[in-house]
């Protein structure tokens, strides 16, 4: 491919931190260095948060249930998640970032991307940048993280998790449509578990395979999406980073030992959900005018209800009150709550929302 055709590709760092919760428990630790551990709630309901390398040999893997992992790993060593310091330590990620390029994307904590098209330093190849990246995090965080290079978001993205932990993968323009027509699509990007089953059941394994359907029959299968597939089957997904984010709500959710049925129960569990969420309106400064409940059943059926005021949801007793309202068409009596969360949405515009704001 000759140099001015490579001239018109973006330059995507993707920037994925190595088992990132228990990484830094392990740093904080000494005694827990090279041993299985998880960051997660150690109760009948907990579940996995995140899982070290050394847990991830027995099979145990985020989001899997405390129950399960202790099953595999009679050594399994349990963390209580600090948050907080996951914040401060994802913060200063972002600095290092920062200092080559303001074009960042978080996705979490722990990963986001980055458009070095330009950068700060005049670096011409991204992948000295994400050298760099990477060496500094370890040096001044004394921490790992797995770096993807390419020219759009979607290979950056599976270029991470080639060669985890402390990784760096490229994926070139001129080498990109091999590496997608090998690619098992359970690795692309929007492809869930429901749409892998379709796909299989139409004879679709590998990106080449992908790339044989026709435009039409995709989006008579996936709808909307089938034309994205089409696109990322040959390579083309022109997703910019967005640095602009606009929160459209902020919620929180808490899952209980044990099943709730009683009016009692119930209302001090509902005022423990509205007191996390009332700080979370202060950490995060939005102002929204919906106020949303989600209740999740012993069976993991879902009810949800909602209330939209003229002015935002700030206020503890506010919130609390149209909580008790909403709550109050939720037979918990006969079906046993696991579940209760709470959040606010439909954003406005501060000016508006409240002279008790600031």
């Amino acid at each position: 491919m000759h140099l001015e055709s490579l001239m018109q590709y973006r330059k995507i760092i993707h920037i994925d931190m190595d088992a990132f919760y228990a990484s830094v428990e392990q740093r904080d630790n000494r005694q827990l260095r090279g041993l299985p551990v998880v960051v997660g709630g150690d109760y009948e309901r907990g579940v996995v948060s995140t899982a070290s390398y050394e847990a991830r040999k027995f099979g145990i893997h985020s989001a899997m249930s405390i129950v399960k992992a202790k099953s595999l790993c009679k050594d399994l060593i349990i963390v209580p998640p600090r948050m907080e310091v996951y914040h401060e330590v994802s913060l200063e990620i972002r600095n290092i970032f920062s200092e080559y390029t303001d074009k960042i994307e978080p996705l979490s904590l722990d990963e986001a991307y980055l458009d070095v098209t330009t950068n700060k330093k005049n670096i011409s190849l991204a992948q000295d940048i994400a050298l760099e990246i990477k060496d500094k995090i370890f040096r001044n965080l004394l921490l790992t993280a797995s770096a993807g290079v390419s020219y759009n978001k979607m290979l950056a993205k599976i270029a991470s998790d080639y060669k985890k932990p402390d990784g760096l993968f490229v994926i070139h323009p001129s080498k990109a449509q091999k590496f997608i027509d090998n690619l098992d699509v359970k690795e692309f990007w929007g492809v869930g578990t429901k749409t892998l089953k379709t796909m299989h059941e139409l004879g679709i394994f590998k990106g080449r395979d992908l790339k044989q359907m026709s435009l039409s029959s995709l989006r008579r299968n996936f709808g909307k999406t089938g034309a994205m597939f089409y696109d990322f089957a040959r390579g083309i997904d022109n997703r910019e980073v967005i640095t602009d984010y606009v929160r459209k709500s902020v919620g929180c959710e808490h899952t209980f030992d044990r099943d709730i049925s009683t009016m009692a129960s119930v209302t001090i569990e509902l005022y423990n959900v509205v007191l996390e969420l009332v700080e979370r309106i202060k950490e995060t400064k939005f102002r929204g005018a919906t106020l949303n409940l989600k209740v999740k059943y012993f069976d993991f059926s879902i009810s949800s209800r909602s209330f939209t005021q003229r002015k935002a949801f700030v206020k503890k007793d506010n919130i609390l009150s149209v909580a008790k309202q909403l709550i109050k068409d939720i037979d918990y009596r006969s079906r046993p709550i696991r579940l209760i969360g709470l959040s606010v949405s439909n954003r406005i515009d501060p000016y508006y929302a409240t002279g008790e704001l600031f």
